[in-house]
């Protein structure tokens, strides 16, 4: 069935494209969130597994606000790790690092994700899609904030 939402066919291409690279983003960072919540160790153990659940928790709900947005403008989302590997940069964790090291790694993590939200922000093609614009907005914002926290917990 055709789709007439008043976004043409290429504009909707290059926004599914990045929507669904935020997703593998998103969904890497998740999985790498919710494993240092199940595995930080050492002194800063209670506030540092807080904070992950806090973060693992809004990205899951993330993931699904992503997924749909494809939908809406009427492709299939990316859901396999496959999928997902082929389209992030976000490195998997094979390791349980120190606490230290996890929070470098994801802050490194949620940069990666403004990087290649703002990428997507400032096309031309999500200047006919307030909707996603709106939503890579959203989630600058969260990745910023984040960002943030972690940087000031490394001092």
């Amino acid at each position: 069935m055709s789709i007439n939402i008043g976004i043409n066919t290429e504009n909707r291409s290059t926004i599914v494209d990045g929507l669904s690279r935020l997703l593998a983003d998103t969904y890497t960072l998740y999985l790498k969130t919710h494993n240092y919540h199940w595995n930080v160790t050492g002194p800063q153990f209670t506030s540092l597994h807080a904070l992950f659940e806090q973060q693992y928790t809004e990205l899951a709900t993330a993931v699904d606000i992503i997924a749909e947005r494809i939908r809406a403008l009427g492709e299939f989302a990316p859901g396999s790790y496959q999928a997902f590997a082929k389209l992030t940069e976000i490195k998997e964790e094979t390791d349980v690092p120190n606490a230290e090291n996890m929070l470098k790694n994801l802050l490194e993590s949620h940069e990666v994700i403004i990087r290649h939200a703002r990428e997507l922000l400032q096309s031309e093609a999500i200047d006919t899609d307030e909707v996603s614009g709106d939503l890579l907005t959203q989630r600058m914002e969260f990745h910023e904030k984040n960002a943030w926290m972690i940087r000031s917990l490394l001092g």
